[in-house]
């Protein structure tokens, strides 16, 4: 088979020069360029798109990291970034990190190791940034569904504290004054934003400081968060529950229900995503929808740009709008209470 060095050769030019003169990237001369063609022909040499893109450094790979593919969250956001890369020529490889740092910070050294052009990001336990700029130097970068704090990086995320909002101002509507807040363990910006945002309209509404718990963004970690507090919320105590994500949010109603706790007759629950198992679930959730695949989408496409491009991607935060959601897992708080 005959490669771009044999190419070289009969051209009397280096492998690079070849290279610039099959993609135009680089200027070369008319007469090197009719020499590289000249061999070409004779040889019989086509050159494939891979070859072409080994010559320049591409792969046409980018990497997606998220924290766990099993949470249909993470499998929409894979599918809309999925889908615009492979409209645009690239492939996807996907790396899960189980919401552990450790093995967040070895898959990312490990992607800028196999020489990927580029990298969308969905953090679990989020690095430093300086810690994610000694990995990663100067690779291309899309942060998606969760922020670095005090990283300059382009983000696609959630309006999440307008979310937050949106959960208290239905509640306060419902008559509920008293609220468990369920937040993720760690440094995720995101569930931070959910509970301020939920604290400010809470406050403004008249209602009761909250009661903050916090566990993993799983169904075990919100059933783990709630299991003190199941009494308050039996007698009536505590008549609301906010998560910070609907697999908290299942969790906690899966233990409220397995105590005897009714929801909504006794309390009212809200999530945050809409994930599909927030539609089917008995009862159905409330919660504050996110659109998954459009934070995929956008990102997957601002990064192939700055690919295709060759520009510096814009270092800006962009934020999605949320909806919320009602379902059936909320209702009035009950005559006997509050």
């Amino acid at each position: 088979m005959v490669s771009i060095a044999d190419v070289a050769a009969r051209a009397g030019v280096s492998p690079t020069t070849v290279s610039h003169a099959i993609s135009g990237k680089r200027k070369v001369s008319d007469q090197v360029r009719e020499r590289v063609r000249a061999a070409m022909v004779e040889l019989h040499y086509s050159p494939s798109r891979s070859a072409q893109n080994l010559a320049l450094g591409i792969t046409r790979i980018i990497a997606l990291v998220v924290p766990d593919i099993g949470n249909s969250f993470f499998a929409e956001l894979a599918k809309g970034v999925e889908r615009t890369a492979i409209q645009s020529g690239y492939n996807v490889i996907l790396c899960t990190t189980g919401f552990d740092h450790e093995r967040e910070l070895l898959y990312l050294e490990m992607v800028r190791s196999r020489a990927v052009d580029g990298i969308i990001y969905a953090a679990g336990s989020p690095p430093s940034n300086s810690d994610l700029v000694r990995l990663l130097g100067d690779m291309p970068l899309v942060l998606v569904d969760e922020e670095i704090r005090g990283a300059s990086l382009t983000a696609f995320v959630s309006d999440n504290a307008a979310g937050g909002r949106l959960a208290a101002e239905h509640l306060l509507g419902l008559g509920h004054r008293s609220c468990l807040l369920l937040a993720a363990n760690g440094e995720l910006v995101s569930s931070e934003r959910r509970i301020d945002g939920f604290r400010a309209a809470w406050a403004e509404g008249g209602g009761e400081d909250p009661i903050v718990a916090s566990g993993g963004f799983t169904e075990d970690g919100g059933g783990q968060a709630v299991i003190p507090y199941v009494e308050a919320l039996r007698v009536g105590e505590i008549t609301s529950v906010f998560a910070a994500n609907d697999l908290m949010a299942l969790g906690a109603i899966e233990v409220l229900c397995r105590s005897g706790v009714d929801v909504p007759g006794a309390v009212s629950v809200v999530g945050f995503d809409d994930i599909a198992p927030a539609r089917y679930s008995r009862p159905s959730l409330t919660t504050v929808r996110q659109d998954v695949a459009a934070l995929g989408t956008a990102g997957a496409a601002a990064l192939v740009t700055a690919l295709e491009s060759g520009s510096l991607l814009d270092g800006r935060r962009h934020v999605m709008p949320v909806e919320l959601i009602i379902r059936n897992t909320t209702g009035p708080v009950s005559a006997t209470k509050g």
